[in-house]
């Protein structure tokens, strides 16, 4: 018989382990939550843009006519 596999998943703020089943997933408390939203509001966290090679460049062919 096949065991159900469960994963071990931590909170992102406090590292303590957190169920997939809980109602705060994936964090652990409310306070958490709270902790990790007031991070992104105030610039703790930043998504970057994606960084280009400017020796790979793609020609620009906007003079190109039809």
């Amino acid at each position: 018989m096949a065991r159900k596999r469960t994963l071990n998943l931590r909170c992102p703020t406090c590292k303590k382990l957190v169920k997939r089943q809980d109602a705060e997933f994936p964090f652990c408390s409310d306070r958490c939550r709270l902790i990790d939203l007031g991070k992104w509001a105030s610039g703790g966290y930043v998504i970057s843009s994606p960084v280009q090679d400017t020796s790979e460049s793609i020609p620009d062919n906007s003079d190109d006519e039809d």
